[in-house]
This record gives C-alpha cells, sequence and structure tokens, in this order.
C-alpha cells in the first residue's frame, strides 16, 4: 500500500512550479489531491499530469479543481470550503503554497496597494484558508506552509531581501502564524509546521526576481543617459524580452525604443542601441546575482522542485510533525553573511538639546498604557526644548484622544490614507519647523482568545493595525525627508531623518502562556524583517543615513516595559551614531 493511501491533500497554488511538484509527489504516494489558483489552464494541464500517475500505478486516487480561486479572495475561500463540506470530503493535509514576488523595488518606491495585495496573498492567504480548512480537515491532520529563508527563520535571526519590503514583512508574520497555530490548534489535534525552501532551481531565471532586482540597481543609479524614471519605464519594456529569440528581442527593443522616444523625446536610434544595452546589463546582473548565490552552497547547487516537493511530503508523516509541531524547519543550505541586526538597549548617548527640532507622533493606541507611553516621550521631547505635534488615529478609543490632546498638540487623523498622513506631515513641517522624526506607536495587540477564532473583518484590522499603517507611516515619511525620492532615488544621497516604529508589547505577568506571546509574535515577525530590509535599503543601496528603528517592549518574563528605555532609544536614533549601527530593532527591556 503506498504511504498516503486514501489520504487527501489540497494545495494552494499548484497549477505550476512547486506547489505543481507537491502535488505531483503526493499523487504518486497514492493521496488525491485538491488543487486550485487564480488561473484555469495552468490547473487543467496538471490535473492532466495528475491524471495520468494515478492510471500508471493503479491508485485509485481522484484529482479536483477549484480554479479562479485567490487565496487572498475571502468569499472565494469560503465558498470552496464550505462546498467541500457539503460533499463530506475531509482533508488529511492543507499545504499553503500559493505567494507572488510583489514589487520588487526600493520601499520608498513600492506601490502601497501591491504592498498590500503582496501581504493579503501571503500572510491573510495562509491564515485564512488555515482557519476555514478547519471545517473539513481531520484529526491529526497537518498544515504544513511554505515560507521563505529571506526573512526570519527565528526571531532573532534577520536575512535582509532589499527590495521586497512587503514580501519579507509578509513572510516573516507567516513564520511565527505557524507558531500560533500550533499553540493554537492542539485541542483539535492538528498540527502545524512551516518550511523555508531557500533558493529553488528555475530553467526559467528571466522570470524570476532576478531581473527585476537588476533592473531596480540600475534604476536607483541611472543607466547610460537614462534618468531612473526613464530606466524604471524602459525596464517594463524590455524585461519581458528576457530569454527570448534574437529576432523577438530586436523586434521588441525597436518597439520599445519608438514608444519611448515620443514620450521622451530622445533619438529613436540612439534610444534602440541603449535599450539594447540595458537589457544585457540587466541580464549580466541577474545571472552574476544567481551565480554568488549558488556559491553560497556546499555544493552550489539550488534545490529542486521536487526536493522541496519531498520535505513537504516527509514534514506530513505521522511521527515526523508530532516531533516538529509548531517548527520552521530551515530547508535552505546559504550560508548567508548577514550583520546583527537585533540588540537589546541602544547604546548611550548625551541627552540631545532639542530647541528648534519638531518630533512627530503618529499614535495607533489599544489601550490606557499605549497613551500613557506616547504622552511621557513627548514629554521627554519638550522638556529638552523641542516641540511635538500628536497625529491619532481614528481608530483610537475616544478617551485615549482626548487624554493626550489635552496635553500636547494635535488631531485626529485617518492613518490609513497615505494622503492624509502626507498632508499633516507637510503641515507640522510648515508650522513646527523641520521634523527631526517620526515616532509611529501601534499599540498592543488587543485581548483575544485565539487568531483562528477571529473573524475576517477583525483579522483585517490587526493586518492594518500593525503592518500597513507603519508601512504608510514609514513611506509618507521618507517622502517627506526625501521629496521626489520615490521617483529619483538618487536624492537619498546622505539625505538625513529619523523614524521609530514602537512595536506590540510582549504580555505582562509572570502567568503568560506560551500561546499569547505566540499571538504577539505573529505582528513583531512582520515588522522585523520590515524594519531590517528597509534600512539595508536605505543604507546599503541609497547611500542615506535615515534611519527606521523599531522597539519592542516587555520582556520573555513578563516584566512591565520602561518607557525611560524607549526615550532613550529616541535620543540614539537621533544622533549621528545612528547612521553607522547595524542592529536596527531593539527589545529594550530584554536584559540578554
Amino acid at each position: 500500500m503506498l504511504k498516503f493511501q486514501n489520504k487527501i491533500a489540497l494545495v494552494t497554488g499548484s497549477g505550476t512550479g512547486i506547489g505543481q511538484a507537491i502535488a505531483k509527489k503526493f499523487i504518486e504516494n497514492g493521496a488525491s489531491v485538491i488543487i486550485l489558483g487564480r488561473r484555469k489552464e495552468p490547473l487543467d494541464e496538471t490535473s492532466i499530469i495528475l491524471k495520468e500517475i494515478i492510471s500508471k500505478i493503479n491508485s485509485g486516487a481522484s484529482v479536483r479543481i477549484f480554479s479562479g480561486v485567490d487565496v487572498s479572495d475571502e468569499i472565494g475561500i469560503n465558498d470552496m470550503f464550505d462546498t467541500l463540506k457539503k460533499e463530506n470530503i475531509t482533508v488529511d493535509y492543507v499545504i499553503n503554497n500559493a505567494g507572488v514576488s510583489g514589487p520588487v523595488t526600493c520601499f520608498a518606491n513600492a506601490p502601497l496597494d501591491e504592498f498590500k495585495s503582496t501581504v493579503d496573498i501571503h500572510l491573510t492567504g495562509t491564515f485564512w484558508g488555515s482557519v476555514q480548512a478547519l471545517k473539513v480537515m481531520k484529526e491529526n491532520g497537518k498544515i504544513i506552509t511554505i515560507s521563505t529563508f529571506f526573512t526570519e527563520e527565528r526571531p532573532l535571526e534577520q536575512r535582509p531581501y532589499r527590495f521586497r519590503s512587503p514580501y519579507t514583512a509578509s513572510q516573516g508574520a507567516k513564520n511565527r502564524l505557524v507558531e500560533a497555530m500550533s499553540w493554537e490548534l492542539t485541542n483539535k489535534k492538528i498540527i502545524s509546521i512551516g518550511t523555508n525552501p531557500g533558493p529553488v532551481h528555475s530553467d526559467r531565471i528571466y522570470k524570476t526576481v532576478y531581473p527585476k532586482a537588476a533592473a531596480e540597481f540600475l534604476r536607483v543609479s541611472g543607466f547610460e543617459d537614462l534618468t531612473p524614471i526613464q530606466v524604471d519605464a524602459a525596464a517594463k519594456e524590455v524585461l519581458p524580452l528576457l530569454g527570448e529569440e534574437q529576432d523577438i528581442i530586436k523586434n521588441g527593443i525597436s518597439k520599445a525604443a519608438t514608444k519611448l522616444s515620443a514620450e521622451n523625446g530622445k533619438d529613436v536610434t540612439k534610444l534602440t542601441i541603449t535599450l539594447g544595452n540595458l537589457l544585457n546589463k540587466i541580464q549580466n546582473i541577474a545571472e552574476k546575482v544567481q551565480t554568488n548565490t549558488s556559491h553560497m552552497i556546499a555544493d552550489q547547487q539550488f534545490l529542486s522542485q521536487v526536493q522541496v516537493a519531498e520535505s513537504v511530503l516527509n514534514l506530513c508523516d505521522d511521527q515526523i510533525a508530532k516531533t516538529l509541531n509548531g517548527k520552521i524547519i530551515p530547508g535552505d543550505r546559504v550560508f548567508y553573511p548577514v550583520k546583527p541586526h537585533i540588540g537589546t538597549t541602544t547604546p548611550g548617548v548625551h541627552q540631545p538639546n532639542f530647541t528648534g527640532r519638531s518630533i512627530v507622533f503618529t499614535v495607533d493606541a489599544t489601550e490606557k498604557s499605549d497613551a500613557d507611553r506616547v504622552e511621557y516621550l513627548a514629554a521627554h521631547v519638550t522638556k529638552n526644548g523641542g516641540k511635538v505635534a500628536c497625529f491619532i488615529s481614528k481608530s483610537t478609543p475616544k478617551e485615549l484622544q482626548e487624554q493626550i490632546s489635552s496635553k500636547f498638540h494635535s488631531h485626529i487623523v485617518n492613518l490609513k490614507d497615505p494622503n492624509e498622513v502626507q498632508r499633516w506631515l507637510n503641515t507640522a513641517n510648515t508650522n513646527l519647523g523641520n521634523i527631526l522624526a517620526v515616532v509611529h506607536s501601534t499599540g498592543k495587540l488587543p485581548n483575544i482568545s485565539k487568531l483562528t477564532e477571529l473573524t475576517r473583518a477583525k483579522w483585517q484590522e490587526l493586518i492594518e493595525k500593525f503592518i500597513t499603517t507603519p508601512a504608510i507611516v514609514g513611506q509618507r515619511t521618507l517622502e517627506q525627508f526625501v521629496p521626489g525620492g520615490d521617483k529619483d532615488p538618487r536624492l537619498y544621497k546622505n539625505a538625513k531623518g529619523a523614524m521609530m516604529i514602537i512595536g506590540p508589547d510582549l504580555p505582562i505577568g509572570v502567568k503568560v502562556t506560551g500561546m499569547q506571546r505566540a499571538q504577539v509574535e505573529v505582528f513583531r515577525g512582520a515588522l522585523r524583517p520590515f524594519t531590517t530590509t528597509v534600512n539595508q535599503e536605505l543604507s546599503d543601496v541609497l547611500d542615506s543615513k535615515i534611519r527606521i528603528f523599531t522597539i519592542f517592549s516587555g520582556s520573555v518574563t513578563g516584566v512591565e516595559p520602561n518607557n525611560e528605555r524607549i526615550a532613550q532609544a529616541l535620543n540614539f536614533l537621533v544622533s549621528d551614531n545612528a547612521a553607522q549601527s547595524s542592529e536596527v530593532t531593539f527589545c529594550v527591556d530584554e536584559s540578554r
């Protein structure tokens, strides 16, 4: 009898690539599979392949297709699992595989709608798909989530992934979500495991993120006589030509040159040559990046899609799964050199004189202690000569809005609206003088029983509070420090500015449960790699002195947070020393 005979596996994003390889491996081992994805054609092609295997091994398994299902679509996912439930189909394994690359560009230039959609697919898609799957999962079922090694496999291990800020934020949170689900689903006898495959071999290098990253490097610096905006426009035209036959490339470049010449007034003959050079440069950089990455692997071989599929099936083994429940299994073999990015207390500096300087606080408070903290920090600024403005979110409880507004110049602002945030930052800059720093407080995680019992709307509120809103404020802050820097990244060179994100505190008390800590870590897990990635772009790519720090209060021992340590962190952040720090996230109440 085949190992997974009479079992049913549901694999998201299974029309191509790793998802298809996993579905094939399940079929080869006797399981029936449910495959789903956004596009019908790849799923139909995959179904044919799977049915041929079933016929060959005579397993009696079946293939079920749900096409047009986007994992980020609440209704589509609900309908699929409701259909399975009505048909009395139960599932043994759910493989969260679906994903997208997201925008491959510096955070300052990343369209916020694409930022949000990347988080929706990777993080919310994994969360909501897993929650809805509980309707049809058997006892001893397994949820296997595929993430990436370019984020954080463990909270104190950060691997920045330049040009991929929404990807790293959602993947970091996804790893921590795996852990939280293992705590929350124990009573349902469901196991949750994550795996990070690392670089996976593809015969289609030109369809991976490498060329997009190469194009972004050239946008940052400019290429030949093209401005960054022109490089961006040109890259969008020529990137699809990579890997094609020479006559297709030649015709494509000619059409692109004609189109762009009409837009920017450049000589079409000269532009044709430039676009050819640009395409060659992108190809060379992409191949070099892939080669350099392979040299950080002992045998210089990326994993194959089949190897990833085999590792997923191994994690579905009953005994292995029991041993590894709640763990993130590193499947990558890359010895990736990284600087230390996580610290405890910040280095001590002399108390700055804030006279003639202004600091803006953006506040998304949850409870009174959040408002008390803002008061403490704002008072720290004003007593040392500085000016303060507080922009308080509309979602902050009214009594907390009034508490802060009664003591400091404040406005109630929709922090979810980038344009409104930008207007108020401009107003502060005009009325108070140049902004030295922006401090954003996410507030604490609201009291919840289980994440997996939340409605989709309540989950979305948490995503907005701890991921989307900090990103909106962060991007608008960068625009405040470097006007026009999103379109012309050369303006960032030597620019100064500082932002502090104060993330959710760890729970307080001597009887804090592992589940409570794991819930907070989901959202801390988004902010850590986000901060690491954005700072790598600011320092290593843009040659800027702007820094974005993230501060986490509270301790694994459950001690009360110390706001004075956050004030000291603010002092350090606005000092000249901050630009030299590789540590960008500080757990200020931890002593280790």
